[in-house]
């Protein structure tokens, strides 16, 4: 069968969809979530090809993705363009990745997003990568831009392990926001040393994690190939397009609408509560771009 590729001009946009969306999975009415906003664009971009014959990730391939996503979400032809207005020569830039080492932010998406902000002019000494450790790097502590960047996948405390949850590493004690799911997450993000710093999100799906138990519970069974990327300029938006992908693999996969435990409450709680973003998936714009097959949403 002939995979179905469309480029990013081709919007496809799928209302009925949305509108049944993420207040499902908590059973909360729309009317909870934040109103009046305008709409939050997540660009979900895949590619038949990202793994070669060897199972390794096509880093050129990585490269275009990320090129066309943020080119579609910034509205600019040329990548580099849409770059420079993400970040600024004069800029100090952290790429907060994730380390967790059965799925950790592909390397490969790392130097695409380096080469991308050297190229809009940041110099190689004002930006540093990395998870762990970063109220220790001076790099972080004095950013002035921050670009967000992990897999998605199921996590024992808050559900799944998310862009939002992503900021965890900024805090001295991360087990103090492990309570009632990690409801309050999005607190973080006020936190001076990250408020108002976050220039780009960018949630990995080269290989999500639908289903775990318990700590750190790592299973193959519970991947697959999905091969996408999405980036937006709301971290909220973002996550809770992704988790739409978990939970529609879940349920392909065991047949049943089997919930999350813990409910991944967080995502919810950052719109509602802490008004960081929208999780209403009527008030998010979903552009698809790619490969179109088995994409779930």
């Amino acid at each position: 069968m002939k995979k179905k590729v469309i480029t990013r001009r081709e919007f496809l946009k799928n209302s009925t969809a949305l509108a049944v969306g993420n207040a499902l999975y908590l059973n909360l009415p729309n009317e909870i979530f934040s109103q009046g906003r305008k709409k939050s664009r997540v660009v979900l971009v895949r590619h038949p090809d990202l793994f070669d014959e060897n199972n390794r990730v096509r880093e050129i391939i990585v490269q275009n993705m990320l090129d066309d996503a943020i080119s579609t979400l910034v509205n600019r032809k040329d990548p580099g363009d849409a770059w420079k207005e993400i970040v600024k020569p004069g800029d100090i830039v952290g790429i907060k990745s994730n380390a967790w080492r059965f799925l950790p932010t592909p390397p490969e998406l790392e130097n695409a997003i380096r080469k991308k902000i050297l190229q809009a002019g940041v110099p190689e000494k004002n930006m540093a990568v990395q998870d762990r450790g970063v109220l220790s790097n001076s790099t972080f502590i004095n950013a002035s831009a921050l670009i967000n960047v992990r897999p998605i996948r199921t996590h024992h405390w808050s559900g799944v392990g998310t862009l939002l949850k992503n900021y965890i590493m900024f805090v001295e004690k991360p087990s103090d926001y492990h309570g009632d799911s990690c409801a309050d997450l999005g607190s973080i993000w006020k936190l001076p040393v990250v408020k108002d710093k976050t220039r780009l999100n960018i949630l990995v799906l080269f290989t999500p994690l639908f289903h775990s138990v318990g700590p750190h519970n790592f299973n193959t069974e519970y991947t697959w190939r999905y091969n996408g990327l999405m980036v937006g300029f709301d971290p909220v938006a973002v996550d809770a397009t992704g988790l739409r992908v978990i939970i529609a693999k879940r349920k392909e996969f065991f047949r049943d609408d089997r919930p999350l435990n813990p409910p991944a409450k967080h995502i919810v709680m950052a719109d509602t509560r802490h008004h960081l973003g929208t999780a209403n998936p009527s008030a998010i714009e979903l552009i698809k771009l790619g490969w179109q097959e088995n994409i779930l949403i």
